[in-house]
C-alpha cells in the first residue's frame, strides 16, 4: 500500500498562484521520482515537471519560468508552485512517483487521484 494524496488546487484568477502538495505514504523504502502531470478535457496527460531523489528537476517548455517543483525527503511531500497562471494551465494535475518498497523488490509507480485547477480570464 502507497499512496499520494494531492491538495491544493483550486480556482483562481489569470495571473495568479497556487501551490500543489502531494503526500507519499504507506510501506515506502526510496522514492527514485516524484513528478506532475496535469490533463486537460479532451487532451492527453502531459509532464508538467519531474524531480529525482537527487533534485534535479524538469519542467515542460509550456511552464518553465512560471512553475517550480521542489520536495521534502523527510515528509515524502513533491510541491508545484504554480506562478502567472493562464487559462490554458486548468487541467487535473495528478501526482506521480516511482517508489521502492519495503516489502517487495523492485520499483513501482504510483499516481494520485488529481486535484483541479482552474484558472480563470
Amino acid at each position: 500500500q502507497v499512496q499520494l494524496v494531492e491538495s491544493g488546487g483550486g480556482l483562481v484568477q489569470a495571473g495568479g498562484s497556487l501551490r500543489l502538495s502531494c503526500a507519499a505514504s504507506g510501506n515506502i523504502f526510496n522514492i527514485n521520482l516524484m513528478a506532475w502531470y496535469r490533463q486537460a478535457p479532451g487532451k492527453q496527460r502531459e509532464m508538467v515537471a519531474t524531480i529525482t531523489g537527487g533534485g534535479t528537476t524538469n519542467c515542460a517548455d509550456s511552464v518553465k519560468g512560471r512553475f517550480n517543483i521542489s520536495r521534502d525527503n523527510a515528509k515524502n511531500t513533491v510541491y508545484l508552485q504554480m506562478n502567472s497562471l493562464k487559462p490554458e494551465d486548468t487541467a487535473v494535475y495528478y501526482c506521480y512517483a516511482i517508489v521502492q518498497r519495503l516489502d517487495i523488490m523492485g520499483s513501482y509507480q504510483y499516481w494520485g487521484q488529481g486535484t483541479q485547477v482552474t484558472v480563470s480570464s
